[in-house]
Parts: structure tokens; C-alpha cells; sequence
């Protein structure tokens, strides 16, 4: 990670300024903006009206403890919703024309747990610029020692299990972030091969908007529900256990499925490719004629196009899919995607399968005999 990547194909730079120009021809020929519309302020105003919706019921609601632990489930799913619909899209700056309407959507990521500051870097510029690279991309820097995503990693003796576990330590992803991810990214020399060098503001939000998290999600909510203190640690646990659920398999669907690489750069430390050729080959759709996986998952079904135009807001997605795809398979280009929810679901379940099980078994099959052996057979020869 002490090397930045460069992508140097240039024979294949031409597939994203074709690309670019039949996008811009769309929004030109429909007089449209990138920005957001009437469907997608809907969404936003529904997604953020039932998270805070489900948070004052929970809060100050007259409800049985049982329901109210059912609430905190879809009020830690509606967070996921959130930061999918509203807040990705106002981190990249896509939401809107108006950056102080991005800006504020930005600080909703708290309401969620997050570091909108830290998933800007995180995200924005290291997953973005250097997908599936390992080393580099630090989302897929899973549970490292747990977790194998990419062939050049080595594999262990646990890995052998990880199409069973990991689903559970995706779970876990939430409260991890709440808790550890966001400061331990925070004051790392490097996020990837970013220097980090963050504005001296950017230390007081951190905590700040931790500290806000914190209060109204742990101390107000201990003040204020009549619970004991383990029924609401087991509410506050199944909220970011179903958060972390949600988050983890959208995002992985997204780039650990069969068809999509992870390369390694030469020893020259560039990728061979250019960078949108690049990003065909280590993302991936699913359940692009879904209505509903495209309500809540805010265009994250699409990382595609998401990944090729990131300014651009996810509402529009549909429509510049079909100009993606065609150009794509004329500059012979893949386009990788799976029918559904659930057929992408089983692709990373061969996918961590084939990474972890299979992969160890083959190093267990090519291992050299050992050095023992070896030296008793040269004892047992005749001088």
C-alpha cells in the first residue's frame, strides 16, 4: 500500500468517453437533470420519515416490550434504507446540485452510526478508484484472518468455514462500525494508499457526532423506555445486528460473486487495464428489474453504473443501465449481473466456498513432502 495503483490501458479508454457521451446525450435529450427528482424525494422523505417514525415509537410509545423488539429490527433496517437512499447518494455529492443540501443529507450517516467524513475517504475515494484490489480497497478488507475474498491472500485452517459463518459475522458489521471501524480508520497513517491528513474540524465531528449517536440511541433510550437494562441491550443488539445484516449482503453481492475479479497489480504496481474496464470487471448487479431490491437499496443493485457514474443519482439508474450494457458488450466488455436477490445470494455463497473450503483443501493437496521424509529416504540409500 506504499505505491499508488495506475491503470494503463489506454487501447480500451475509449469504451468510458463513448459511454459518457451517449449518458449525456440521454439527460440532454430528455432535458433532465443528474440530480434528483420528484420519485426520488419521495423516497427520501419516506425512508427518513419511517426510520424517525419507528425510533419515537420505540422511544415513547406505550408498547409491549416484544413489539418494541421487533420495531428495533426494522428501525435498524430503515437505518440501512437510509444510508442507501439518502445519504450515499448526498456523500457523493449526486443528491442534489445544491452542496449544502448534499452536506446535510451527509450528517444523516450519523443517525446511523457512521462517519460521513471517514466513509468519504473510505468509499468515495479508495473503494471507487481501486475496487476489488486487495490491499488497496479496504472494503473488502473483511474480518481479515476470517474472511478470504481475494486468490492472492492466503488461505487458513478456519477459512475452511467461512461460507458458514460469514453471514453471521456480517451481522456484526454495524456494531463494529458504531463502535471501532470509524476511529481506527480515523487515525491510520493510510486509508489504502491514501495519506490521511484530515482538517483539525473533522476531529471535533468525529466525536461530536459519535457522542449524538451514542445519546440517543444508549442513554436517552435507558432513560426513557421502561425496560431493564437487558432487554434493551438485547433491542440495541438485534437493531445493529439487522443493520450490519442488511449492509453486509448488499455490499458484498455487489463484488464477491462468481464472475467478478480481483487484480493484482505488477510489480511495477499498475493494473493493466483501464480504469473502467476495470470497474466492468469487479462489479456486479443483481435484481435489476426488481421494483422493490430498487426502492430499498437506493441503486445499489446497479453498482454498475453506480461505479462508472457516481455523481449521477441512483433514481436515473434504470435508464442509463440499458446504455451501459449495450456499449459494454460492443466494446466486448462484461457485464456482470444476476437475475436476483437470491441467485446473487448463492453466487457469493460459492464464492466464499470456493475462497475458503476449496481453496484450502488445493493447498492441502499441493503441499511438498516433507523435509523429514525426505532425509530418512537419502539415510536408507547404500553408500
Amino acid at each position: 500500500m506504499t505505491q499508488k495503483v495506475k491503470f494503463t490501458n489506454i487501447n480500451k479508454s475509449t469504451f468510458y468517453a463513448t459511454l459518457r457521451k451517449r449518458v449525456d446525450a440521454h439527460f440532454d435529450d430528455q432535458n433532465l437533470s443528474v440530480h434528483a427528482n420528484g420519485a426520488m424525494w419521495f423516497k427520501a422523505v419516506f425512508f427518513l420519515g419511517t426510520f424517525i417514525a419507528l425510533y419515537l415509537s420505540i422511544l415513547l410509545g406505550d408498547i409491549s416490550p416484544l413489539i418494541k423488539l421487533g420495531m428495533a429490527i426494522a428501525l435498524g433496517m430503515f437505518g440501512a434504507f437510509v444510508g442507501f437512499n439518502i445519504c450515499h447518494d448526498a456523500i457523493h455529492k449526486a443528491f442534489s446540485a445544491n452542496q449544502t443540501v448534499n452536506k446535510a443529507f451527509s450528517f444523516l450517516f450519523s443517525l446511523i452510526g457512521a462517519s460521513a467524513y471517514v466513509w468519504s475517504i473510505c468509499h468515495n475515494i479508495v473503494h471507487h478508484t481501486y475496487t476489488n484490489i486487495s490491499g488497496h480497497d479496504e472494503d473488502i478488507d473483511v474480518a481479515p484472518g476470517l474472511i478470504r475474498f481475494c486468490q492472492n491472500e492466503p488461505v487458513n485452517k478456519i477459512q475452511r468455514y467461512q461460507h458458514i459463518y460469514a453471514f453471521g459475522l456480517y451481522s456484526l458489521a454495524m456494531l463494529s462500525w458504531v463502535f471501532r471501524k470509524d476511529y481506527k480508520k480515523f487515525f491510520q497513517t493510510k486509508i489504502g494508499c491514501q495519506v490521511a491528513n484530515h482538517p483539525r474540524i473533522e476531529y471535533f465531528n468525529l466525536f461530536f457526532f459519535k457522542f449524538l449517536y451514542y445519546f440517543l440511541f444508549i442513554i436517552l433510550p435507558l432513560i426513557l423506555i421502561d425496560v431493564t437494562w437487558w432487554q434493551f441491550l438485547i433491542g440495541f443488539l438485534a437493531m445493529q445486528f439487522a443493520q450490519g445484516l442488511v449492509l453486509g449482503l448488499v455490499f458484498q453481492l455487489a463484488h464477491v460473486v462468481e464472475g467478478t475479479s480481483f487484480p493484482h497489480p505488477n510489480v511495477d504496481g499498475n493494473i493493466e487495464e483501464a480504469w473502467a474496464a476495470h470497474q466492468m470487471m469487479t462489479t456486479a448487479n443483481f435484481a435489476v428489474n426488481s421494483k422493490i431490491a430498487g426502492f430499498l437499496c437506493g441503486g445499489l443493485n446497479r453498482q454498475v453504473e453506480h461505479h462508472l457514474f457516481p455523481k449521477i443519482c441512483h433514481i436515473h439508474y434504470p435508464a442509463i443501465g440499458k446504455i451501459v450494457k449495450e456499449t459494454a458488450l460492443e466494446f466486448n466488455l462484461p457485464y456482470i449481473e444476476s437475475p436476483t436477490f437470491l441467485h446473487a445470494l448463492g453466487s457469493h455463497y460459492r464464492m466464499l466456498r470456493k475462497l475458503g473450503k476449496e481453496a484450502y483443501t488445493a493447498k492441502q493437496t499441493e503441499a511438498p513432502i516433507p523435509c523429514l521424509l525426505t532425509a530418512s529416504i537419502k539415510i536408507t540409500q547404500p553408500l
